[in-house]
């Protein structure tokens, strides 16, 4: 009996890990509010298909989101929430202690995580292009990118040339 009571407990915990990471979303770092036209890119690698050559007209430093999601975090605060709600109670009670052990570690596992993480720092670069279209790219920032500067937009992405 006691096995079988482990086996659903490890069960549910894990059960509950999955389900709290199928409710997070991802964000969205090339997405764009500047005044230029937006224009996106498939992502094809090795490929030159969709390059575009420019000049950067503007730089600014935006505030990315924090990177969200179930990370290290909810998982250890499930997995030490089960282990302690697992320490209390007997019979049926043993098990809904765990459960709730690993739902309320989740929680305050990742809202732990969340405070403790930095937003990313992106760079918003406008770029006339040569055949005379604005674009507007959001990326991690590349430090010796000046306005004025030429550069290769492909994927999402401006690198100097």
């Amino acid at each position: 009996m006691m096995t079988r009571t482990r086996s659903v407990s490890v069960a549910i915990v894990a059960a509950t890990a999955l389900v709290l990471g199928a409710c997070s979303t991802q964000p969205n770092p090339t997405a764009s509010t500047s005044s230029y036209p937006s224009t996106s890119y498939p992502t094809t690698s090795g490929s030159n298909v969709n390059a575009q050559y420019g000049v950067v007209q503007s730089i600014e430093r935006v505030q990315g989101e924090a990177r969200s999601g179930v990370g290290a975090g909810a998982i250890a605060g499930a997995v030490i929430g089960g282990v302690l709600g697992n320490q209390v109670g007997g019979g049926s009670g043993k098990t809904a202690a765990t459960v709730l052990g690993a739902a309320g570690g989740a929680y305050a596992g990742n809202e732990i995580q969340k405070r403790n993480q930095r937003p990313d720092d992106l760079m918003r670069i406008g770029v006339r292009l040569y055949n005379g279209a604005n674009v507007s790219v959001t990326q991690e920032p590349v430090p010796d990118l000046r306005v004025g500067d030429r550069v290769l937009v492909q994927n999402g992405t401006a690198v100097r040339y």
